[in-house]
């Protein structure tokens, strides 16, 4: 089997946003050849996951129109715990996302990714 989502472990919902603390298993599909000596979650794929929970959970639009200021600072290794947060704002057409997590040594928030993703209604 072909795994491609992460463990959701919390979810917590309110009127345009979701919370996400989601467990990244080293057995996704994704990391095989990105890259073999040190594997790395792909930014594609952490798109892919924010556009996915945000029609799941929020019930955005599925349609990919664009991406606006996305970042990538800290890569995302296997079984790593991070949490997504996803804020979808309707007048705009826009869904804020951010990958972080809190560093175990100095009990930092560690941002891994962020952005917008405009998502439009299906013509």
């Amino acid at each position: 089997m072909n795994k491609r989502k992460p463990t959701v472990i919390d979810t917590q919902l309110t009127n345009n946003s979701a919370l996400l603390r989601l467990k990244v298993d080293a057995d996704i599909v994704d990391f095989q050849g990105h890259f073999p000596s040190y594997p790395l979650l792909p930014g594609v794929t952490q798109i892919d996951w924010a556009i996915y929970y945000g029609k799941t959970l929020l019930k955005t639009p599925a349609e990919f129109g664009g991406m606006e200021a996305i970042k990538f600072q800290e890569p995302i290794e296997p079984d790593t715990t991070v949490e997504l947060s996803l804020n979808w704002h309707a007048e705009k057409g826009k869904l804020q996302f951010s990958f972080y997590s809190v560093s175990d040594r100095a009990e930092e928030r560690v941002t891994h990714s962020s952005g917008k993703i405009r998502l439009e209604a299906a013509q």
